[in-house]
């Protein structure tokens, strides 16, 4: 099981990280906390203070075309906060 699907790359995720040294990650549903610290310090090398987590629902959704009304339903994810140890920093563009 693959546990850190991608980084969350927002205005609001990098001003956290400038400010508060959290970066914020796109998670597998079924890992929990002790995972993603163990993840995120292998692969960015890192050491890892806490992990909070957030389960987000899936949402129905309507949309109205000219065949009639369309249903649907988004998927539900999980993501995950990580704050580093004072001193250390992720660069998510070094590999761009």
């Amino acid at each position: 099981m693959e546990i850190l699907i991608k980084p969350i790359v927002t205005e609001k995720m990098t001003s956290q990280g400038e400010k508060f040294n959290r970066y914020g990650f796109l998670v597998a549903r079924k890992a929990n906390k002790l995972e993603i610290k163990r993840a995120v310090e292998d692969l960015y090398g890192v050491n890892v203070e806490s992990v909070n987590t957030i389960n987000i629902a899936g949402k129905n959704k309507t949309r109205y075309t000219k065949s009639g009304i369309m249903k649907g339903r988004t998927a539900a994810a999980k993501k995950a906060v990580v704050t580093l140890a004072k001193g250390e920093t992720i660069d998510f563009y070094s590999n761009i």
